[in-house]
């Protein structure tokens, strides 16, 4: 109907526009029928209106939105069972249909919102935590071309080496440790202290051609490298995503699930769809704060590439 005749316009327009083409098509039908609830055998004073019946058996309602929002992934449990609650301790007046059309339609703006903020999060962590891997694996490179470099120049530079197989134990030790207390990059000490030994280290060689002259250069710009990327993974271990942004979320998502509860009919199968949606939900965020910490956590990028570079420096 909104494609002959306008996109937008209110559920009472969309109604009388069919009962035109009922007319036209000559179908028996009637409008804003109330249909008796029984209960217990007992008919409730309060029935179901239906919108349009045709023939006395069709039942026809008419739904006017403006789009139909990926709101299901954004729902909580409580909210819903709230609403659930809610639907019956509240007096009838309150439950108008044009009431519960101003509760759709502000439900659905916060979907939007909703699920705005819900991708601009799963986004910024899955950023955050692809770049982290990135450095780690740059990381490793570095040291795998700092031991080459040094193996390159000859068994005088092995008390370098040495002290850089030490450093690439000890970081990987900080970074994975074996009894899973991890502490935070860049709080041992020691560990820099080794870093800056081999800078010291390969500047105490002392060249006897331009080769070793040159390796000798390009070895301490590689040490250079490997402390700013060090200061550069110890700056990522900080959280990319604001909790109170998280708390606003879930508040957003309790009061749309909360609203769809309102509505919605008492019985077991409803319960279950909020369960899983709630489940889902929960899941994005679980996902969220997991990237958020790419060091720790069921997601804990892998430490491969560096149990590889120092199985080389090994040879």
């Amino acid at each position: 109907m909104h494609r002959t005749t306008a996109p937008g316009l209110l559920e009472s327009v969309y109604a009388e526009i069919l009962c035109d083409e009922l007319e036209e098509a000559g179908l028996p039908f009637e409008r804003e029928v109330t249909i008796p609830v029984r209960h217990k055998a007992k008919t409730l004073r309060l029935g179901f209106r239906a919108d349009i019946v045709v023939h006395n058996a069709v039942i026809r309602e008419i739904k006017a939105v403006a789009a139909l929002l990926p709101n299901h992934d954004a729902q909580i449990l409580l909210g819903g069972v709230g609403g659930l609650s809610l639907h019956r301790v509240l007096p009838q007046g309150h439950l108008t249909r044009e009431t519960q059309d101003v509760i759709r339609l502000g439900a659905g703006m916060l979907s939007v919102l909703a699920s705005l903020v819900l991708g601009l999060l799963i986004a910024t962590a899955k950023t955050s935590y692809d770049a982290t891997d990135l450095a780690i694996r740059n990381y490793a490179a570095e040291l795998a071309l700092l031991n080459e470099t040094l193996r390159d120049y000859g068994g005088v530079a092995s008390v370098p080496r040495d002290l850089l197989r030490e450093y690439t134990e000890r970081f990987l030790q900080e970074g994975w440790p074996r009894d899973g207390k991890r502490s935070a990059i860049g709080e041992d000490e020691k560990t820099r202290l080794l870093l800056e030994h081999v800078r010291e280290a390969i500047r105490a060689l002392t060249p006897v051609d331009t080769g070793q002259s040159a390796l000798q250069e390009q070895a301490v710009g590689i040490n250079m490298n490997l402390l700013r990327q060090r200061w550069v993974l110890i700056e990522r271990q900080g959280p990319n995503v604001q909790r109170v942004v998280l708390v606003v979320l879930v508040s957003w998502v309790t009061v749309i699930f909360a609203s769809f509860g309102l509505n919605a009919p008492r019985n077991g199968t409803v319960v279950v769809a909020f369960l899983i949606c709630s489940l889902a939900i929960g899941g994005s965020i679980f996902l969220i704060l997991e990237m958020d910490r790419p060091l720790d956590g069921v997601m804990q990028i892998s430490s491969w590439p560096v149990e590889n570079v120092l199985a080389h420096m090994a040879w």
